[in-house]
């Protein structure tokens, strides 16, 4: 890919949500709600404060993060759906086994 976000914007991928739920019963594209998980494609450099100093971002590319249901712009880049959206729409970095493990 070859975008590169400004500021403290970054590039997400939603990961797509289970297609079953934990009683076995497959849900319909139609009903399914989009994910709210996604992988960081792409960061941008960070936003500057008010005295004109950069803050970098607190996420990396590949890291998994959680935002808001209705965060985001969604875009098409190289054929491919992604969302573009500030740092302060993610929830938070999912870390450890959780994240291998949904991974696998």
């Amino acid at each position: 890919m070859k975008f590169r976000p400004l500021h403290d914007r970054v590039v997400v991928r939603r990961i797509d949500a289970e297609e079953k739920t934990a009683g076995g019963i497959i849900i319909p594209d139609t009903a399914k709600e989009k994910p709210m998980e996604g992988e960081i494609v792409a960061v941008g450099p960070g936003a500057h404060n008010d005295k004109g100093e950069l803050v970098k971002p607190d996420v990396k590319a590949g890291d998994r993060v959680l935002f808001g249901k209705w965060s985001g712009t969604e875009v098409k880049i190289d054929g491919e759906e992604l969302l573009i959206m500030k740092e302060s729409d993610i929830m938070g970095v999912i870390e450890g086994s959780v994240a291998k493990k949904k991974a696998a």
